[in-house]
């Protein structure tokens, strides 16, 4: 009997890990949080999309915002110290004059690991390290159990970590495979029982998705889907947008709802789901196949999702390899961040998900291009529609490293159409409203926890200096410099040296490369 979707795909999507998982080290880093502490004169970019104002001091009593002051004007000379707050005994100052400050970023697809990256030190702090201090674990693959110990290490600051919701693959731990809508609301049951924050789908037969999601809704917990192309010509995104899905993970299931001349994709006659080049080649034709932008199909799945705030979590980065593969191969990270088992795993690979280079070169990078156009407008307009955007990174994937990974995803956001300020907004509101969290992160404003990003550089002017490597710019002198890269990341009102922490990651890539004796090496040299 042929074993069930979801299985093929916990199989297909997460490496099985050869080694235990390492749990991140419990080690108090970072400094606080304070009785009170006063980040001063910074420029404050609060994610709710209005512009940048400042300078201004933010108070903050241990992880809390009590006050936003504003304190003159931006010309020198300009600032009024009659505004300032007095720094409390025992109090700490940060000065921030200069910089600019974020609500910290939120990760809406960040699997922390498994046998490609099993150090979870390693990949947490690459998060962290890049201003990211709210993860969404989407399935949780290396055990609920292991994932809900971290997140309640997090959750106290006992690890530096970000913050972790956790959505356990639909049908895990179960006894027998979930064939009918009572067995499939009864392990929705479990699975809340079991502390999981809620669902990542893959697919299964429509009577077990709609129970399953209408279950999940009813218990107040969230949900994501990968729509799986096994499953898309019984299910795709309205189905599950109806019964109550929180969000549609990558673009899989939205297409296949838009098709206009057909009820199925058009599959070569030899293709096969499990060789990966042929999967993600064809991918690549697939918004092709749908209706074409602003028709009357196309609108009607747009208003159809807006109608039901459904909320889009793209990950354009995890598939930019597929329109340049040499650029994602050569990002200039790779060589000191990267963990020689992760570099392995992105090689050519039969077996291993994501890495289908088998044959891959113009024709193919071409037509991802044209797919990434279809798909960014759709996305983009959705937006401008008043719906619900994320950011995601997928990590550990296809040439993509945490924290880098995410920075490139606002990028992308940015390619598609996006305005700085509404990148930044996506990364933080909505996606603390995706995850029900908005009432306490996703802002910076009185009242919320004090998660920040803060850098020395306007990153609405340029992004890239988000990066852990900063910007390269050309200085007055004519000397090249490095700029940017995030200066501090705040948890908790707990400041960390985020340049510190990438420091840390550099040593653990370094030790793992020596007991490998590992030389990063490009594919067949």
């Amino acid at each position: 009997m042929k074993k069930t979707i979801l299985l093929l795909l916990l199989i297909s999507f997460r490496l099985m890990a050869q080694e235990a998982m390492k749990k991140a080290p419990e080690v108090k880093e970072g400094d606080g949080p304070f009785t009170q502490l006063i980040i001063r004169g910074v420029t404050l970019i609060d994610g709710t999309g209005a512009p940048p104002v400042g300078p201004v001091d933010i108070v903050v009593k241990q992880n809390k915002i009590v006050n936003i002051v504003s304190v003159g004007l931006p010309t020198p000379g300009m600032a009024s110290d009659g505004n300032r707050v007095k720094l409390d005994p025992g109090g700490k100052e940060l000065n921030c004059d200069g910089m600019y400050l974020m609500p910290g970023f939120i990760d809406m697809h960040g699997h922390i690991g498994g046998g490609q990256a099993p150090i979870a030190e390693y990949v947490f702090k690459l998060w962290m390290a890049h201003g990211v201090t709210t993860i969404r674990e989407p399935g949780s693959g290396n055990g609920i159990d292991w994932v809900l110990d971290e997140k309640n290490k997090s959750a106290q600051n006992l690890i530096t970590a970000p913050r972790i919701k956790a959505l356990v693959s639909f049908g895990s731990g179960s006894k027998e495979t979930i064939r009918t809508a009572e067995q499939a609301r009864a392990w929705v049951n479990e699975n809340k029982l079991k502390g999981a924050d809620g669902i990542k789908f893959f697919g299964a037969s429509p009577e077990v998705m709609d129970a399953a999601i209408r279950e999940n809704k009813r218990l107040g917990l969230r949900s994501a889907c990968h729509h799986a192309q096994l499953g898309v010509a019984r299910w795709n995104v309205l189905n599950s947008a109806r019964a109550g899905l929180t969000s549609m993970e990558h673009w899989y299931g939205l297409p296949e709802a838009l098709l206009a001349n057909s009820t199925l994709q058009n599959y070569p006659l030899d293709y096969n789901y499990s060789n990966e080049q042929h999967r993600f080649e064809e991918a690549g034709k697939l918004w092709k196949q749908a209706a074409a932008p602003y028709s009357a199909k196309w609108n009607a799945v747009m208003d159809t999702l807006l109608k039901l705030n459904f909320t889009l979590d793209p990950t354009f980065n995890i598939y930019e390899a597929t329109r340049d593969l040499q650029r994602a191969r050569r990002a200039e990270w790779h060589e000191l961040y990267t963990l020689p088992k992760l570099w392995a795993f992105y090689q050519p690979n039969r077996a291993a998900h994501g890495s289908f280079w088998f044959s891959w070169g113009t024709e193919q990078e071409v037509a991802w291009k044209e797919n990434y156009k279809l798909w960014m407008t759709f996305v983009n307009e959705y937006k401008n529609r008043g719906g619900r955007v994320t950011t995601g990174s997928d990590s550990g994937f296809i040439f993509q490293l945490y924290g880098f990974a995410y920075i490139r995803e606002l990028e992308l956001l940015r390619e598609a159409g996006f305005h700085p300020l509404e990148v930044i907004r996506s990364a933080t509101l909505y996606g603390a409203q995706a995850l029900g969290m908005d009432k306490e992160i996703g802002s910076v404003e009185i009242g919320k926890l004090a998660d920040f990003a803060i850098v020395d550089q306007n990153p609405l002017e340029n992004l890239q200096v988000l990066y852990g490597t900063g910007a390269i710019k050309l200085m007055e002198d004519n000397t090249v410099k490095r700029v940017g890269g995030i200066k501090y990341t705040v948890k908790d009102g707990i400041v960390y040296d985020a340049k510190k922490l990438l420091a840390d990651v550099k040593k653990i890539v370094d030790e793992e490369k020596a007991k490998a004796g590992f030389v990063l090496k490009q594919p067949g040299n």
